[in-house]
């Protein structure tokens, strides 16, 4: 699912930053994980097929379970974004931010487009898995993923149980071209609410009708983003950037390979993406499953979400939804978030 809060950010601001959107001020930021002895504060870099990914891992303690976070886009690299309102987990886990393949440090021009696959992504996160399995010694690990990492996560999921403890699922994808039909549907009738259809209608007949290209779609989600299916109470822009480059969460000397990957992978896996039906895809999940949902979420469509949260057979799964937040769970209601999540991921992968 194409990353609305990225490119309303960039085209507003020259595309200055597609990350610094949702990094706002300091009140809500989680307070630093104190460091100890066994502390974790290390990156590294993956090799995977035809070129290497990065990884980011903190943690106060490095026996503690396996946390890794799967980003949305594809291509939309949002590891400021969990450390700046998810940081705390990492006093609980040892939590791996992964830029994906094509996304954010792991984007390299040079790079084949050809291999921007979801099977490549899928072979990208094993060869992940397994290089933290052995780095910190743990058998499993706890899945996140977010938006597109949700689709991600859960085909990983299903075909790795003995790998991982747990999948939380936030804002999940389940198929691309009905989620596109829902989200018309939407913004036609807010914007017949709000007296605003004429307005609509130009715009409309510019993006025509689903299966969108890649550029459509992102100019459906700034309609999206406009009625509040983004995030259900917008944070500070300004207040964003500062905070986000004054704490170190992005550089700017990323700017240019978070656009330049966000956009490269958005082109590549456009029509895959239009392909992908979850409900098809995925019947039985033999890890247990938290699935978490914005009352207010209209990039990805919460129907969508639960028909295939309830079709899942022999599965041990939770439904929540967060009713002050749209898509953007994590960053909307961080403290809520990171308790659920920390209670989840650590009754199913417990402390070693």
């Amino acid at each position: 699912m194409s990353p609305p809060v990225l490119h309303k950010f960039a085209n507003r601001l020259r595309r200055l930053s597609t990350l610094c959107l949702v990094l706002c001020s300091l009140s809500i930021v989680s307070p630093p994980v104190r460091a100890s002895t066994d502390a974790v504060n290390e990156s590294h870099w993956v090799p995977v097929e035809g070129g290497q990914v990065y990884v980011l891992v903190r943690g106060a303690h490095r026996t503690s379970p396996i946390l890794l976070w799967l980003h949305g886009g594809p291509g939309g690299a949002e590891r400021p974004l969990f450390r700046l309102f998810n940081s705390d987990l990492e006093r609980d886990f040892v939590v791996a931010y992964l830029d994906q393949r094509g996304a954010g440090r792991s984007y390299d021009a040079d790079a084949s487009l050809d291999r921007l696959t979801i099977a490549q992504h899928l072979q990208d996160l094993d060869r992940v898995v397994d290089d933290l399995r052995a780095r910190y010694l743990q058998p499993k690990v706890v899945l996140v993923g977010h938006s597109w990492g949700s689709a991600l996560g859960l085909l990983y999921a299903r075909d790795h149980a003995l790998k991982v403890a747990a999948f939380v699922s936030v804002g999940q994808v389940v198929a691309t071209t009905e989620n596109e039909t829902a989200q018309l549907t939407f913004v036609t009738n807010e914007a017949a609410r709000r007296g605003e259809s004429k307005d609509l209608q130009s715009a409309l007949h510019e993006i025509g009708n689903p299966p969108l290209g890649w550029q459509q779609d992102l100019a459906l989600q700034q309609w999206v983003d406009r009625y509040g299916g983004v995030f259900h109470q917008p944070p500070s822009q300004l207040k964003a950037m500062v905070t986000g480059v004054a704490l170190g969460y992005v550089t700017p000397w990323e700017i240019y390979k978070i656009i330049a990957g966000n956009n490269a992978s958005l082109s590549a896996m456009n029509v895959e993406l239009q392909r992908l039906d979850l409900r098809k895809a995925v019947t039985q999940l033999d890890v247990p499953l938290l699935m978490i949902a914005g009352k207010y979420d209209r990039v990805t469509d919460r129907v969508l979400a639960r028909q295939l949260f309830d079709q899942l057979r022999d599965t041990d799964k939770t439904f929540v939804t967060f009713y002050a937040s749209a898509h953007n769970v994590p960053f909307e209601e961080p403290a809520r978030f990171n308790s659920l999540v920390r209670g989840f991921a650590m009754t199913h992968a417990g402390s070693k």
